[in-house]
């Protein structure tokens, strides 16, 4: 009877009330962040496992993910090490890698003028006429 009267007295203690609402709340915000950071992690890690070209996506279920952390910034760390490691010791999950990457923008070049012998009778009378004209 007297677990009665003290539960009695939590549910009309509004403070009690308040706090046992704030850790619940303080719990679901851990299970949150762990379940964001989860995601984050298995998205870098597949689009590493990608590019390090493995066969099948469901051999990073093998991995120890105890290593990849995620950092204030949401930069993900220990992602690459992870995938040379289990290229090293598992070679058979991995093909070739990955050539989609862009590989680079093509050096550029200073335009060229056309030269006489390239250009077209009315395009060689266009350009005398234009360089006669600022003759001085």
């Amino acid at each position: 009877m007297s677990e009665d009267i003290q539960n009695t007295d939590v549910a009309a203690d509004p403070v009690a009330e308040l706090r046992a609402r704030c850790e619940h709340l303080e719990r679901e915000l851990v299970q949150v962040k762990q379940k964001a950071e989860s995601g984050i992690v298995k998205a870098h890690l597949q689009a590493e496992a990608t590019r390090a070209g493995m066969i099948d996506l469901d051999g990073l279920k093998m991995l120890d993910l105890s290593r990849v952390t995620v950092t204030e910034d949401g930069e993900v760390q220990g992602a690459l090490a992870l995938m040379e490691k289990v290229r090293k010791e598992k070679p058979w999950l991995f093909g070739k890698p990955s050539t989609s990457a862009p590989g680079g923008a093509p050096p550029s070049q200073p335009p060229r003028q056309k030269l006489a012998t390239e250009m077209t009778e009315s395009e060689y009378q266009t350009a005398r006429e234009a360089i006669l004209r600022y003759r001085p």
